[in-house]
């Protein structure tokens, strides 16, 4: 099942609005069981899905950047274009799912479950983008 307070939600949103403003176009919420959202260009043309994860922290401080597997399998069965965002107190960081290299760990996911996680530490593709 999956939780999600009021300040998630409004962290969320905050960050994938910042992350569209970059390239334009838009996009939509997808279902709570399936990844966050679709994009789409400034067409209407879909050109990726994306996961937004929040990381409670400034983008400094934020390594290793984790996702759940579970999560990160969702947005890669995807196959086009999967990007992760992490939503960090000061920031975003994104990067393209299948141009990073972590490492897989038995670790804990909120809320508080016990899960197989990656962890990605600082790599050059990821993108770094403070809020205004």
């Amino acid at each position: 099942m999956i939780f999600e307070t009021d300040t998630d939600i409004l962290r969320e949103k905050k960050a994938i609005d910042l992350f569209v403003s970059i390239f334009g176009g838009s996009y939509k919420k997808l279902d709570p069981q399936d990844v966050d959202y679709k994009l789409s260009d400034n067409r209407g043309q879909l050109i990726a899905y994306v996961e937004v994860v929040a990381r409670i922290r400034s983008m400094k401080t934020s390594y290793p950047l984790p996702i759940t597997l579970s999560k990160l399998n969702k947005l890669i069965e995807k196959r086009l274009n999967p990007v992760i965002v992490w939503a960090c107190d000061d920031g975003i960081i994104y990067a393209e799912a299948t141009k990073l290299e972590g490492a897989i760990k038995w670790g804990v996911a909120p809320p508080l479950n016990d899960e197989m996680m990656v962890y990605y530490d600082k790599q050059k593709t990821m993108k770094y983008v403070r809020y205004v």
